[in-house]
């Protein structure tokens, strides 16, 4: 294959997963599976899960529980839902693996979460507070 095939097949690739992992964005609470989303993109599930992980380095799962804890990590700190009702807007169908993913990639619980004051982003600007409130990923978790 010349160079210049193998860029355009590389290039057509990432865009494919690429929206694979728009779609996750846009419909992270909805019940998504990586079947449904290689269905979607007319792949096998293997091949997008490798594909996504050589381009992103995570499996579409792991990008997915992600994104859910984001989203759960900014609605405890408004305040305004139980933790149960977050766990289902998120897209979780079960409160223990909602609070297990969560103490995961977070390193405390989702009740703990909110009840720290010193997770307030009150003055940090938006891109930095992006930055620091984002989950740990593969279940390291912070330190100090």
């Amino acid at each position: 294959m010349a160079a210049h095939e193998a860029k355009t097949t590389d290039r057509s690739a990432v865009i494919v997963i690429r929206r694979v992992r728009d779609r996750i964005d846009r419909e992270y609470s909805s019940p998504l599976n990586v079947e449904d989303l290689a269905r979607g993109a007319h792949l096998s599930a293997g091949h997008l899960s490798r594909e996504f992980r050589r381009i992103y380095g995570e499996s579409p799962y792991s990008y997915l529980m992600t994104r859910r804890i984001e989203r759960a990590m900014t609605l405890l700190r408004r305040g305004d839902l139980s933790v149960t009702d977050i766990c289902f807007t998120v897209g979780f169908s079960s409160l223990g693996t909602f609070s297990t993913r969560f103490s995961e990639l977070v390193g405390v619980s989702p009740r703990a979460y909110r009840e720290d004051p010193s997770r307030s982003l009150r003055g940090i600007p938006p891109c930095l507070a992006k930055q620091i409130t984002r989950p740990v990923r593969n279940q390291e978790v912070r330190v100090g």
